[in-house]
């Protein structure tokens, strides 16, 4: 499902640039995904929309996220502390990180993978049509062991 995603993002840049469901599911099969794989992301992606719609509002300045027993273990450790890090970097606020939570919490499997975690924040960015800054992208994108240190 996940490379599906990251198809969509990198071909479409934007979901309005996206046909509908019957048409890009042509195409995804075309470009050799198979149907199941397929249909999980597009429902995935059917809840993200439906997610971004009802996540609105203000966080007041003193507000904390508590995170629930159940979160915390299908999350993990490391998804929780990247979750974190991009809130106080200032680019994740609350009604995003709110939709990366519910997005994350529609995985099956515990703990998540941090690099699948990555893709969902990325598909978040891409679901409001907006682009994270180029620190941001690379921190999604680039394995940290390949990155390079000046």
């Amino acid at each position: 499902m996940f490379d599906v995603l990251v198809y969509l993002y990198e071909t479409y840049w934007r979901p309005d640039a996206c046909p509908d469901h019957a048409q890009l599911t042509r195409k995804l099969s075309a470009v050799g995904f198979e149907t199941d794989e397929i249909q999980e992301a597009l429902s995935w992606l059917d809840g993200l929309s439906g997610v971004a719609e009802s996540h609105h509002g203000q966080q007041g300045e003193l507000s904390l996220r508590v995170y629930s027993v159940d979160e915390l273990d299908h999350l993990g450790e490391p998804s929780v502390g990247f979750i974190s890090f991009l809130e106080s970097a200032g680019v994740l606020p609350p009604p995003m990180r709110e939709m990366v939570i519910d997005r994350a919490m529609a995985i099956p499997g515990a703990p998540m993978d941090l690099e699948d975690l990555k893709i969902i924040v990325l598909m978040v960015f891409w679901s409001l049509g907006e682009e994270p800054d180029a620190l941001i992208l690379d921190e999604l994108f680039v394995a940290p062991e390949d990155r390079l240190i000046h």
